[in-house]
Formats: structure tokens, sequence, C-alpha cells
């Protein structure tokens, strides 16, 4: 199971969140994770463009969008963005999409939620081909896409939707290379998300793999970190996507998902992720101060095995205000 770490975009903290995101993604890097996610926010700059900067300028890492909405963007214009930011990071891209939440489409955007799963098919009828460099001709009852890309040299990025419910998730096993997931414990993940999804895979002949994310926090002070999940994560808790994930796994509230404890109570909770059959762990590391954000990246490199460098000149902490500011809206 690989495992990463979720970073944040945010408003830079003062400075540019630009050259923040570049920082930190440099810190990640330096610290030996393989890839890092970040998710689109509707208050936050474009996140594809930040990526684009964040590719160019550090080497040696990929980068993931964990997601995307679909809503306030046309499939081509989409394929355009992801395609460049692909080309610029030489294949480092992985693109995962989601449909975000009626509070945001309705509320901000004026555009309907409903039949959002037919949303999100007729979505990839049109993204799909223009990420394989081929023509899209689609037309559908929401969307219609037509028309051919020229962005020569550009790799296709992995496709991940972000599915919770079984129709969505049987459509990320059918046309993607599968889910990415929050606020989702174990035992949902292995006795509904895995096994819709890797059937309806099977079903055409694919596989499709989890990506699970969830907050972690390692630290001796339990009631501390459990308590910091619950401010900081209580959007979710009354999400409705996210709200049915809770129910499910039987959790009061967003805090009894996060992944707390010591080093060894941490170690054991992502082996049994592992042995479940999730493909990718995405950790959002939890803590009241840098000091504790470190320790919990150190145990999360710890458990794949990996082993970090000596931070470069100029590298800062993650920008905790960021942090704050990434967690009070809806990330899908």
């Amino acid at each position: 199971m690989r495992i990463s770490v979720f970073g944040f975009l945010g408003d830079g903290a003062g400075a540019s969140p630009v050259d923040a995101f570049v920082a930190e993604l440099e810190r990640m890097r330096a610290e030996g994770f393989r890839r890092m996610w970040a998710a689109q926010m509707p208050q936050e700059p474009d996140l594809l463009t930040v990526l684009a900067v964040a590719l160019r300028e550090v080497p040696d890492i990929e980068v993931g969008t964990g997601v995307v909405p679909i809503q306030a963007q046309h499939p081509m214009s989409l394929a355009q963005r992801a395609l460049t930011t692909n080309l610029i990071g030489s294949g480092r891209l992985t693109l995962g999409l989601g449909l975000s939440h009626r509070a945001v489409t309705e509320g901000q955007w004026g555009i309907s939620w409903d039949r959002p799963v037919r949303r999100m098919g007729e979505y990839l009828d049109g993204l799909l081909p223009l990420l394989a460099g081929d023509q899209a001709d689609a037309t559908g009852e929401l969307l219609t896409t037509r028309g051919r890309l020229r962005i020569p040299g550009a790799p296709a990025p992995e496709v991940y939707l972000a599915a919770l419910g079984p129709q969505l998730l049987r459509l990320a096993g059918r046309r993607t290379a599968g889910t990415v997931t929050w606020m989702t414990g174990p035992r949902t993940l292995r006795e509904h998300v895995l096994p819709t999804l890797t059937a309806a895979a099977a079903e055409v002949g694919r596989t499709a793999r989890v990506v699970a994310s969830l907050p972690v926090a390692v630290t001796d002070d339990v009631d501390a970190a459990r308590t910091l999940a619950a401010r900081r994560f209580a959007i979710y808790g009354r999400l409705p996507s996210y709200r049915a994930m809770l129910d499910r796994e039987g959790y009061a509230g967003p805090a009894d998902a996060a992944i707390v404890g010591d080093e060894a109570e941490v170690a054991g909770r992502l082996a049994e992720l592992r042995e479940i059959g999730v493909a990718e762990f995405v950790g959002l590391p939890l803590a009241a101060d840098a000091e504790g954000a470190a320790r919990t990246r150190a145990a999360l490199r710890a458990a794949e095995g990996t082993e970090g460098t000596e931070l470069p000149a100029g590298a800062t902490a993650p920008h905790e205000a960021a942090e704050a500011d990434v967690l009070d809206v809806a990330r899908r």
C-alpha cells in the first residue's frame, strides 16, 4: 500500500499561495513522500494552475487532485488544463474528480444538483476521450462534448472518482482507475466500497483501486486530538454523502473516523487498511503544532518503509492557517 500525504493550498498564510504550496511540496519530497494530494476549494486559487507551477519547480514527486469538482467547468476546459499540467509535470499528475455538494453547486454556482450520477457519466463520456487524445462526440441529456484537443506529448493522467454511494462506485469501477474516499472507515471500505468497486470493474474486464484518505494524528494525548478533529472536521458530519459513510461505520462523528494514537497504534490501523485491499492511503496530518505534524508524517513514512532526507534550505512548515481554512467548506 502506497502511503501519501494530503497538502493544502489555502491563502498562503500571508505569502503567495503558489509559493507556499511549492514550498510544501518540496518539503514532502524531501521527507520521502512519493505523492501529495490536494483539493480544489471553491474560494481558493485554481488548483491545476498551482500544480503546474509546483510540478515545474519540484522534481521527483507526484501530485493528485482530491478532488476537482466537475460542475463548474466543461469537460473540454478541464481536459485542456489537466493535459497541460501533466505535460509540464512529465506525467506526474493523477486527476481525481468529484461532484461537490448541493450546497456548493446550487448555493454558490447556481447549477442544479439533480441527477448527479448521470451528470458524472456524461462528463466522463466527453472527458476520457479528450484525455486519451481522441475525438469526443458525446451528446447527453445534461452535457454535450464534441471536438478534439491538440496538446502534443501530453500523457493522459489516471482518473479517479470521489465515489461513496453504490451507483458512483459502479461507475468508477467500470470507467476509471478507481475511487478516492474521505471519512470512510475500514469496515465500510471492506464491506461496501471495495466489493462494489471491484465487482463493477471485473464485469468489464478492468481492475480498479481504492485511495482512502483520513485524518491522522500520532500523539500521546488522544483526547485532545479527537477534540481537535471534531472541531476541524465538523462540516463532514453534516454533508449527506459523508454522513452516510459515518453512519454505515457506526461513527458518531468525523472525530471517530480519524486515526489517532501513538506510533504503534497508527501503524496497526494502517496495516488493517493494507490487509483489506486499500491501494493507497492518503494521510491528512492532524496536529495543533508543527512538531505534532512532523511526528505524524514521520510515522506515515515509516509505515511505508521510506526514509526522509534533510529539508532543503528555505523549506517552511505546513501553513496551518490554510489547513484551518481548507476544512471550513466542503472538500468535494
